[in-house]
């Protein structure tokens, strides 16, 4: 049998995000996320202060609309950078 050849140059796969069942408000049965939650609201935020994506947090479509609100708000009364 001939050997097959290396390949050296191969591409790294990208990281992809586990789609999960639920987001992560509904897991815990919230209604409306708060805008006063600092740390919850720091992990829907990039480094740079954009807010995630909805692929990207996990969120489904109307807790990423509050998760929007609330962060926000919590620029607004400076809880929150604006940017970091």
């Amino acid at each position: 049998m001939a050997k097959r050849p290396t390949r050296p140059n191969r591409k790294k796969r990208r990281r992809r995000f586990r789609e999960q069942a639920k987001c992560r408000f509904c897991r815990a049965k919230t209604g409306e996320v708060d805008y006063k939650d600092i740390p919850t609201l720091t992990k829907m935020t990039t480094q740079q202060g954009k807010i995630y994506s909805r692929k990207r947090s996990g969120n489904c479509a109307r807790h990423q609309r509050s998760t929007m609100r609330a962060i926000k708000r919590a620029r607004f009364l400076a809880l929150m950078p604006y940017v970091a």
